[in-house]
């Protein structure tokens, strides 16, 4: 009985702890910054409500690439939230580093050069995910079934306002 108490008293803890660093900008296991921008590794992914397997799946993620906000981190699993603001948690062997975009307004543009006189390249439409290649502070080059092309930052969710990527 008591060694339940301590083991629930430790992990209470820990997860204050957690939470103290995570305020301070960077993750407590990673020590990367906090939040920050990955991607779904997986094609297909549960969300949970706690940071383990007995916590009850809340959903699950099926779009491989879709661009995710890590808020906090804890052992193996990662609280992530979503373009909608959902969120939950999810195992960090299902997450990339790798930076993707969803693109946001109805339709874009990509243009040859990050200038809005430049040639247009190709169109993505609401709700593609595209592979960030570089950011500047306004202007993000992004690539999506063999079509590359500058986009204005504000039509994309899954980078930072002024964010510079390279």
């Amino acid at each position: 009985m008591k060694k339940r108490v301590l083991v629930a008293v430790l992990t209470a803890s820990l997860a204050c702890a957690a939470m103290a660093q995570e305020t301070e900008g960077r993750g407590p296991v990673t020590n990367l910054p906090m939040p920050r921008f990955v991607s779904l590794k997986a094609s297909e992914a549960n969300v949970r409500r706690g940071p383990s397997l007995s916590h009850r799946v809340d959903w699950v993620y099926s779009l491989r690439g879709l661009p995710l906000r890590v808020t906090a981190e804890y052992g193996h699993w990662r609280r992530i939230e979503d373009r909608d603001g959902q969120g939950g948690w999810i195992h960090y062997s299902l997450l990339s580093g790798a930076r993707t975009a969803l693109i946001e307004a109805e339709s874009v543009e990509l243009r040859s050069r990050p200038d809005v006189d430049s040639n247009v390249v190709a169109v993505a439409k609401r709700g593609v995910v595209a592979r960030i290649e570089t950011c500047g502070e306004t202007w993000c080059r992004i690539a999506k079934d063999g079509y590359e092309g500058w986009v204005h930052e504000d039509a994309l969710w899954g980078v930072e306002p002024g964010e510079i990527i390279e």
